[in-house]
This record gives structure tokens, sequence and C-alpha cells, in this order.
């Protein structure tokens, strides 16, 4: 067996007395029985003499028997109840295959064996690092072993302090073994520290953060060290001083507080000074002190004191009780030129506030089964709302719908983050530029399939408003109903969360295969008809969507898995141009200069003068055909232009073939007929979105119908692209009272 550390209680033989190191771990619990970790620890400590003795040597580099009373420890100090601290101790032994899985359901229950096969679980994620979180499920092996482990965190975060509990065991362990300490030391560094600072639990996060620190970067480690402790002596007294100060002031305000020094950690001074890019002498917090008040008004009075005594450095007070940090960290922090003109920095906050920032969700532990209601007051699923928003489409999704999920979800994850507040005032975390939309997903599946409108702030907003962080938002639901197609336009900016997008596709794909081609269906041919675009080749769009039939194009677009843009786009390029019967043109001279034609290509001839037809204005992408004028050269015509029927038909010798060539961006006229309720500011809100989307308006005409109140606009303006033109369609049939919005015809 290994060494056994002085500090457990040992028989002659040294072996440990595991009941009297369990009354030791249990002295302040009386909701854990004694016997349950004895029982456990004598079985663990067994399992290991056996495999010891099969293998026939007397002694192992790492014990699993002590390992498993060492994580016990850690997680008793954080409060965890029977079922974790047993399965703790059992658990290295199941990893090293010591005893099964159902041997453990057998012997200790099955809440036991399900803990220990959750960390089994999470132990895929050690080959992964930071720098390939963003690319899971690229393999699908890598995925599956990923997606059993995140499965088990949102089952129970029982499973993740116990691994964090055994990692903070593995660090301390491989101090004197330097081929394991800098894979041990990454893996820390990339994972669980970041697993314990999201979870809150500041008590394992430092010293996780400081061993990988000290073992990644030894000499930086070292130097700062040794800085410290040069000036100990000098900064004890300094700060002996201030706090005897501070505890006067207490008493004066009749505060119930403590008052003491903070050691700052050397990781956390490393990383200051990496990232404000300042030596060791301009970190603020060398000297700290820490105030604990029972109330947040007492924080504030506190704080007052404070600037009072000496005066406060700009830029350096932090207020995360107003605005608490993603994992529900609060303080008031601020930086003071204190006595002898040093710095010094001063976190307040309440002793409740301190328990949640050493503890985490563990200072909310009230663990009752598996039974306990979601959204319960300080519920596990509350505390954890940052794996549940990664997670949650293990409720939803399944086989590659899951891998592509959860790729997205962990992209939102990775970007910058608002926070807002519930009615409740729950803080809940999303990406930048979150809609009302993003927040009801966030909330629950349900509420964003059934929400009809939110308020922000009191005020009633659209599902298209940006959030920001402070925000207090209220869902408006229906009591049955489902999400609606256009949610999924992009242009329209329904949602910015890569999540909330695949929630509202998840929900269509569960709709009936008849009822999507239906849907879609529509939604194309209306799309169609909106931009002006006819003569085309259903079948071949569909195979080039990838699609075997048109009804299966139908289908993906009404499931939400095509976009009506990307149909629009593909339609573009298969739209084909009949071939008349070619004549020799009039030789016409080549334009002087550059305009909107100069990418017209004629079959045959190449360039020619050319000019657009005001009756049908064409666009790149439409079916275009050529009409030789008598001096003007060419005029271009879409082919289901109604005049160009006509000249066809009094001269069919002048029709000749065109097609758009790959010459440079240019803007051309469209025509646009909108029709909307009347109302007072619809012209200023048309005009104001055509100015911010940077739309040039050629001509505008507007008709009343003062009996129907409706209006009709006519409007010219010009378009790059067809793309651009189905962008600004969305954005007008977006605003208030408008009826509808299409191409003028020809």
């Amino acid at each position: 067996m290994v060494k056994v550390r002085e500090d457990y209680p040992q028989f002659a033989d040294g072996r440990v007395d595991v009941r009297s190191w369990a009354q030791r771990v249990l002295a302040d619990r009386t909701d854990i029985s004694t016997e349950a970790l004895v029982n456990v620890a004598e079985l663990a400590e067994r399992l290991e003499l056996e495999a010891l003795a099969a293998e026939n040597i007397w002694s192992k580099d790492i014990s699993s028997f002590l390992t498993g009373l060492e994580m016990a420890e850690i997680l008793s100090d954080l409060k965890l109840d029977q079922d974790t601290l047993v399965a703790a101790i059992i658990y290295r032994a199941a990893r090293e295959g010591k005893i099964s899985v159902e041997a453990i359901e057998k012997q200790l229950g099955p809440k036991v064996a399900n803990l220990v096969m959750g960390v089994l679980r999470m132990a895929a994620i050690s080959a992964v690092r930071t720098e390939e979180s963003r690319v899971f499920g690229q393999n699908t092996g890598q995925a599956d072993k990923t997606r059993k482990m995140l499965i088990s965190l949102v089952n129970d975060v029982r499973v993740a302090l116990i691994k964090l509990a055994e990692r903070t065991c593995a660090i301390r362990a491989v101090k004197n073994n330097p081929g394991k300490r800098e894979r041990v030391a990454r893996e820390i560094s990339n994972i669980y520290a970041p697993l314990a600072h999201r979870l809150g639990i500041g008590h394992i996060k430092w010293e996780l953060e400081d061993l990988a620190f000290r073992y990644l970067h030894t000499d930086e480690y070292k130097r700062i060290a040794k800085l410290l402790d040069e000036k100990r002596i000098e900064r004890d007294a300094f700060i002996k001083d201030v706090v005897a100060r501070l505890r006067h002031e207490l008493t004066e305000l009749r505060i119930d507080g403590d008052v003491a020094g903070r050691a700052k950690h050397i990781y956390s001074i490393w990383r200051k000074m990496q990232r404000k890019n300042i030596n060791f002498s301009q970190v603020y917090d060398i000297r700290a002190v820490r105030i604990l008040v029972p109330s947040i008004q007492d924080c504030y009075s506190v704080l007052g004191v404070v600037h009072t005594l000496w005066r406060n450095i700009p830029n350096e007070f932090d207020d995360y009780i107003a605005n608490p940090k993603h994992n529900g960290y609060r303080s008031l922090h601020t930086a003071v030129i204190g006595p002898q003109g040093r710095v010094l920095e001063v976190q307040i906050r309440t002793f409740q506030m301190h328990e949640d920032a050493e503890f985490g969700v563990c200072a909310h532990w009230a663990y009752k089964g598996a039974d306990k209601a979601a959204g319960n007051g300080d519920s596990y699923e509350e505390k954890i709302a940052w794996l549940r928003q990664v997670l949650e489409w293990h409720e939803d999704m399944n086989g590659d719908d899951a891998d592509r999920e959860m790729l997205t979800a962990v992209e939102d994850f990775y970007q910058d983050r608002i926070y807002v507040f519930t009615p409740d005032g729950h803080v809940v975390d999303l990406v930048t530029n979150a809609t009302p939309l993003d927040f009801a997903y966030n909330i629950h599946t349900e509420v964003g399939h059934r929400c009809r409108g939110a308020k922000v702030n009191g005020r009633i907003v659209p599902l298209t408003h940006a959030l920001q962080t402070g925000d207090q938002v209220e869902i408006l639901t229906a009591k049955e109903g489902g999400p609606s197609r256009d949610w999924l336009r992009e242009s329209l900016g329904f949602f910015s969360s890569n999540r909330t997008k695949s929630k509202i596709q998840s929900w269509f794909k569960l709709q009936s295969r008849e009822e999507n081609i239906s849907a879609g269906r529509q939604l194309v041919e209306r799309e169609f008809k909106r931009m002006a675009l006819t003569s085309l080749d259903y079948k071949a769009i569909s195979q080039r969507l990838k699609c075997q039939t048109v009804d299966e194009m139908y289908a993906s677009v009404g499931a939400g898995d095509v976009s009506l843009n990307h149909v629009v786009q593909v339609a573009q390029s298969f739209i084909e141009v009949p071939t008349p019967e070619k004549v020799e043109p009039p030789k016409g001279r080549p334009s002087s200069k550059s305009g909107d034609t100069d990418n017209i290509q004629i079959d045959g001839v190449g360039k020619l003068l050319t000019q657009f037809a005001r009756c049908c204005k064409p666009l790149p992408g439409d079916d275009i055909i050529g009409y030789i004028t008598k001096g003007r050269g060419v005029s271009i015509h879409r082919t289901d232009c109604a005049q160009l029927l006509h000249l066809k038909s009094v001269d069919s010798s002048r029709i000749i073939a065109v097609s758009w060539g790959g010459g440079e961006s240019h803007v051309y006229p469209v025509d646009i007929n909108l029709e909307a309720y009347d109302r007072q500011g619809l012209l200023r809100d048309i005009t104001s979105l055509l100015t911010v989307n940077r739309i040039n308006v050629l001509g505008m005409n507007t008709k009343t119908d003062v009996k129907q109140h409706v209006a009709r606009m006519s409007l010219t303006v010009e378009i790059s692209e067809m793309s651009e033109l189905a962008k600004l369609f969305d954005k007008l049939s977006s605003l208030p009272n408008v009826i509808s919005v299409e191409r003028g015809s020809a």
C-alpha cells in the first residue's frame, strides 16, 4: 500500500482507522450515517488489497482507496449528501475496474451506482482541450462520448462535483511526478478549473488554478511567490491596522459584521498582470481586505464609509451585486488609496454572498432526490442554468440532429453574453443581441413554442427587440399552438441564438410530412410570386437542393431545414433562357461608358449597346431576352414581360438571346408594390427603413382608399441582387399594418 498521510487516524499496523476517520469527517454532520461511510471505505480498502494481491505487488503510486477518502473529505466540506460521499469513496475502484457498476448497485444502491456511472462518463472529457471545444460533433465517436458526459451533468450536478473532487486529488498527487504533472495540469486548466468557476465554487477553483499554474508556468509561479513572500511581513502589519480601523467603523455603524485580510492567489495575480499588461507593483489587490455584513443595505453603507476614509481609485469600482457575474457571484469591489498612501482593495459582501462565492451551488444544497421540481427556489437547475442552456437539446434531439445541435449550442456558449432578469428577479444569461424569443426558449421549450409577445421593463415590445443587460423580460404566451415559420427567416431577426433556431426547426420536424409539404409549397410559391420569378424548373431546383423530389423540397422548407432565401438563390441559377430564332443584329457601337448593362452578354456577338426596358426592369438572375431597337441598341426585357410578347408578335426577327455576365456588381431599378392599412407615420416608417438599409429610392407614389383605409404604394428602388430584394421585402412586411409587399408586375 502507499504511505498513509500522517493526518489520517491509523492502527498500529499502519492501516487507516476508517471509523475514526469517518467520525472526524462527520463531526459537524448529523444528516449522514457514520456506518455508511465506514462500510464503503472498508469495501474500497478490501478491493484494493485484493487487486494488489492479484498483481503480486505490495504498493502502487496512487491508492484508489486513499483517493476515495480524500474526495469524501473535500465533498463533505462542500456539504454534499451521503450518497455523494459514498459514491466518491468507491469511484476510483470502479474506474480502475476493481468493481463493476452492477456490483455497486447491488451493494450500495441504485442512487450511488448512477452517480458513479455519471462520473465514469465524465472521464471522456479528459482528451478534449479548450481549443477543441468549438468543434464538438465533428467527430462522431468523440461527440458520443462527450454527449454522455454532458447528459450526466444535466441529470445530476453531484456528478460534476465528484469529478471536481477527483481532479483536485489528482493534481495534488502529481506533485512529485514530473511525467504526469503537465498533462494533468493542462486538463485542469482547460476544463475543470473553468467548470468550478462556472459552478461558482471558489473553494475548489482557486486551488485548481494555482496548482495548474505552478506546473505549467513554474518560473512565473516562483517569481510571483517570491515577490509575495518578500513583502509578507510588511503587508501583514499594514492589513492588521486596516482591519482594526474597519472593525471600529462597523461598531460605530452598529453593524454585526466581520473584517479579515484576503489572500490573493498567485494565478489570479499573474492573470491580472497579463490581462492589463502591468507589472507586479501595479496589482492593486495584493493588499486586500474582505468585509462581511448581514444585509445588502449594510454593504452599501460600509462602501460609503470606506470611500469616506480613503480616496477611491477611478475605474476600479465594480458593483457585482447590482450586476452579478454569469456564475452568480455577487460582491462590491473597490480600490482606494489607503493608509500610508498605499493602494488597498476592499471587497464587501453579505455572509450569504460569501457562502455563494466559496461554495457556489453547494451553498444552496438541499438535494431531495431526482424528483425535485425544477424551478423551485435555489434548485440546482437554476444554479447551473449555463449547463442547461448548452444541453437542453437532449430533451428534443437525437442522432445526427443531436450532433448538429451540440455544435450550435457550444458555439452559442462561447459567444459574448448579456444578462437579463425574469419577472421573479432570476438572472438569465443569453447571447449578445438576444431577442425575447431567445429568452422564451431559454426558459423552456414549450414557453418558446407558445410565445406570442413580450414585455421588456414593463413595456410591450416586438419579438425582434434586441435585449440589453439589466432588462427584465416577461413572456406572453398562448394556451396552445406552435411557432411561426416566419421565425426561421433570419432576415426578420426573430432570434440570435443557434439553439433557438434548432428548437424551432425541431418543432416543425415533428409535424406530419403532409403538413410540411403543404406549408412548404405555400411558402415557396408565395415567395416566387412575390419575387416575380416565373417559368421555373422546380425539379431541377429540388435536385440542386439535394432533394429527390419537389415534394421533398417542399417538406424541407416546411420543416425549416432549407431556408426560402436558399431556394430563391438556387432558383436564380436555374433560370433557363429560351433559344429563339437568331438573326444577325444590326451593328451598333459599344457603350462608351460603364453602366448598369456592362455585364450583359449578347450571344454570338459579345457586347452591344444595351439598356434595360422600363416596362419590366429586369434584375440579375431574372429570365431575360433582348429586343433589337432602331438606334438605341438592344433593350433587355424579362421573358414574361407583356410588352416583349407584343413586340415578338409584331417582329420576332428582332428577338435575340442574351445572358447575365460576370461583370462587376451594379444596382438595378426595381418596382415594388406595397399595400397597408393606412395609419399615421406609415410613410415615415417605410422611408426610415429604406434609409437604415441604405436603399436608394428613385420614385414613390402613394394612393389611399379613404373608404377602406388602405394605402397602396408604388416604389422604384435600386437593388444590387435578388437576395437583397428578398431581405428588403421581409423587413417591409414586418412593419405594422403592412398587408403585402411584392415585386411590380411587367
